[in-house]
């Protein structure tokens, strides 16, 4: 098999990258190691994805915020961030954006079907399921893939978006710093008797974190960290006492909760490969920077670098030259290490400072938050890189 650009992850930002990539010319192949059946129909993972405006932009431009129903995008307004008992925090508004709402929400499931769906039947691109990459091989001029089934894939471009776990960025060569923040993250949704006003919210208790992410109605996906031992006796909670567990954990904020939905259970790893780019390969999404999920930004900082990736290289195409050249790649990777690394090091900085109960670490997270809510430039700061369309 012969092809263009070789992707190898059919996941929400391998897809969006093949799409963008569409009417290009090129010859465009996806490999997945799911069966088909897995990416033709989504299934709910509890994750909702808070979008910006910039990648509301970029997924209208691919078709994808189109296919959303609207029962399933909800507003995000304001974005509350808490530490301990206090209920004066930082509140980031719309408000210091200048715009009706700082973002959205959207069922990762949404977005991934969406993804699928407007792939599917693109001319130029093929997308193989049940097809694990066994092997990788740079040549002059071009990549060469085996298959698990013996299958070989000669492209002039390979693109890795496998996952922070990433078996295609070992396999060439690319090592990556992973950080294990030994704790698990449960999501699901419930039902409260408070409004919550279309606001977010980032709770660093102490001992736990929370987060609430507003949903239609006064329904919301409720997320908490945990150590593995303390969240493995909430996993065996059933329904009615989860909700309770949970009503308690906040504190009786949002009244009377009832569970809506599944539940949920990830690990928290974070991710930043070495290098994103190495010969005529690069990577994309969490292959390259696995965000931990406290600003909710993983996404977004994927979807944006696959963007300005696909546009480089249909330029390039156009314009003759090589779409796999190093300095075409060279110059995506840098702009995307400068735009991912300060957020990759702040997020890790917060997630350490905020989950750490030492007397210390709680006096500075608190006195932090109080002088950022009082420093009106720095909320306008913040919600205007939210709400900054492209």
């Amino acid at each position: 098999m012969q092809v263009d650009i070789a992707i190898v992850g059919a996941g929400p930002v391998g897809l969006c990258f093949a799409r963008a990539l569409a009417g290009s010319g090129l010859k465009v192949a996806l490999f997945e190691r799911q069966p088909h059946a897995a990416i033709a129909q989504a299934a709910f993972d509890g994750r909702e994805i808070a979008l910006t405006h910039a990648s509301r932009d970029i997924l209208t431009r691919l078709g994808l915020w189109a296919r959303f129903a609207p029962e399933d995008v909800s507003d995000l307004r304001d974005a509350r961030i808490l530490d301990g008992a206090r209920e004066d925090g930082l509140t980031i508004s719309a408000r210091d954006g200048r715009s009706a709402q700082l973002g959205w929400l959207v069922p990762n499931q949404r977005i991934r079907q969406a993804a699928f769906d407007v792939v599917a039947h693109v001319p130029g691109i093929a997308l193989h399921a049940d097809a694990a990459v066994r092997d990788v091989v740079q040549r002059s001029g071009g990549v060469t893939l085996t298959l698990e089934d013996g299958r070989c894939v000669d492209a002039r471009l390979l693109i890795a978006a496998d996952s922070r776990f990433s078996a295609v960025r070992r396999m060439l060569g690319i090592g990556a710093r992973s950080r294990d923040f030994g704790t698990r993250m449960l999501v699901c949704r419930v039902a409260h008797t408070r409004p919550h006003h279309h606001a977010a919210w980032e709770w660093f208790d102490h001992g736990q974190t929370l987060a609430l992410l507003p949903l239609n109605g006064d329904r919301a996906s409720v997320v908490l960290t945990l150590p593995p031992q303390a969240m493995a006796e909430v996993e065996a909670l059933d329904d009615a006492a989860f909700a309770a567990d949970m009503q308690r954990r906040f504190r009786d904020r949002l009244g009377t909760m009832t569970t809506i939905g599944t539940r949920h259970v990830y690990p928290l790893v974070g991710v930043y490969a070495d290098r994103f780019v190495a010969g005529r390969a690069a990577l994309l999404g969490d292959a390259a920077v696995g965000m931990h999920p406290v600003t909710a930004h993983g996404f977004n900082l994927g979807l944006q670098g696959a963007d300005r990736l696909a546009r480089a290289i249909v330029e390039a195409h156009a314009a003759g030259r090589d779409i796999a050249g190093t300095g075409l790649l060279e110059r995506w990777a840098r702009a995307h290490r400068a735009a991912s690394w300060p957020l990759y090091a702040a997020t890790g900085l917060v997630a350490s400072l905020y989950t750490d109960d030492r007397a210390p670490a709680r006096l500075l997270r608190s006195a932090t938050l109080r002088v950022a809510q009082r420093f009106a430039p720095f909320r306008r700061m913040i919600a205007g890189h939210l709400t900054q369309a492209r």
